[in-house]
């Protein structure tokens, strides 16, 4: 797999249960795999910057900055060339080394500004 993704298989359960700041809820690897794609076709640039990052038993919690360029479609979204960054968190629940659960939440008023829509 290219980009990276190819990582997933070994951090991410097969039953992955991931909800994303632009609505996303998801269930598997697969489907999380194919999302990324989505995000990386919308921004082929992204980048996921982990600014701090706190753990306790079999949960992490990761403060971060998300920047990219928007040159693909996002939704029903043409690219505009703007250049967005934003910043949140995201919370998992590992188990067995892998991640079970992937709750990110971002700053999403920030990246519509930066796509003219607010």
């Amino acid at each position: 797999m290219s980009g990276g993704l190819d990582v997933a298989e070994e951090i991410v359960s097969v039953g992955l249960r991931f909800r994303g700041s632009l609505g996303t809820t998801l269930v598997g690897r697969e489907e999380f795999q194919r999302y990324v794609k989505t995000i990386r076709r919308a921004f082929p640039d992204w980048h996921n910057q982990i600014d701090e990052i706190l753990a306790t038993g079999d949960r992490v919690v990761t403060r971060m900055t998300w920047n990219g360029t928007h040159r693909g479609l996002l939704g029903e979204i043409e690219p505009t060339g703007a250049h967005v960054e934003y910043c949140g968190a995201a919370f998992f629940r590992l188990s067995g080394g892998m991640i079970e659960e992937a709750w990110v939440v971002g700053d999403t008023q920030e990246l519509w500004r930066a796509l003219g829509r607010l």
